[in-house]
């Protein structure tokens, strides 16, 4: 499985990316060393979409907060960037593709990022992976 993260990315051009305690949705909980992710720079930030594919360096666990009963899984992720994307691909790219059960890669891809608004890590399917390794 394929991951993608959509967060503030400070530096699209950057060879490394870091983010802390990163909100899980759609299966990013199971997000390991290895695993190749797609980068979205949040357009809420500032930033533009797809930006670059990488390569997961560590993936670490935020524990759960004993004094909270609902909590979504939380992981902190290092990721070495091994390109960057060619074309763009955002929230206005992806927008018109809201029959979510089209089965097409970017009404997954929409569902998944700009049904809600905040930035997270997901797992995307075979199909979403291969759509978005046509953008490098």
């Amino acid at each position: 499985m394929a991951f993608a993260i959509k967060a503030e990315v400070k530096d699209p051009l950057a060879e490394t990316f870091s983010f802390a305690a990163h909100k899980t949705m759609y299966g990013g909980k199971h997000i390991a060393e290895g695993d190749t992710i797609f980068v979205f720079a949040s357009e809420n930030e500032g930033g533009q979409g797809l930006v670059a594919r990488g390569v997961v360096m560590s993936a670490e666990a935020i524990r759960k907060r004993p004094d909270l009963d609902r909590q979504t899984p939380r992981i902190s992720v290092a990721i070495r960037r091994a390109a960057l994307a060619t074309r763009r691909l955002g929230r206005d790219e992806l927008k018109r593709f809201k029959a979510w059960s089209d089965g097409r890669p970017e009404t997954e891809l929409n569902f998944k990022f700009y049904r809600q608004a905040t930035n997270k890590i997901v797992g995307i399917s075979d199909e979403a992976a291969a759509f978005l390794a046509a953008f490098f």
